[in-house]
């Protein structure tokens, strides 16, 4: 195994965390990788660039309906994400973004709309 380096992109000011509600699909086992479900929280990395970026964003999902997602299913979301350069401009309504572990696409997300701060 080889280390994967990255840079988490946020703010230290303690800035108010950013809400989006979005749809989120969670990629088959066979595309991720990933052989099990998730849980109702869940905090993989958040990519809005190509897929060798290497800077994310933080943010914590939260499944509306379910407690659990399936590969393959798509469900509503919450993302709760820590405020960080450039992250406010990117949310904007149908904006894809990747979801990753590490270098991993385990998921594809859009933005439905920006619902608050924390």
């Amino acid at each position: 195994m080889h280390a994967f380096a990255f840079r988490d992109l946020f703010y230290t000011d303690k800035r108010p965390g950013v809400v989006v509600r979005a749809t989120l699909t969670l990629l088959p086992a066979t595309s991720s990788g990933r052989r099990s479900d998730q849980v109702a929280r869940w905090r993989p990395n958040h990519n809005f660039g190509d897929p060798d970026a290497r800077e994310f964003y933080i943010g914590e999902v939260r499944f509306d309906s379910v407690e659990r997602i399936e590969p393959g299913e798509t469900r509503a979301v919450v993302v709760t994400f820590l405020d960080g350069p450039g992250l406010r401009d990117k949310l904007v309504p149908g904006r894809a973004w990747r979801v990753q572990e590490g270098p991993t696409l385990v998921a594809e997300a859009h933005v439905v709309d920006v619902s608050g701060e924390t």
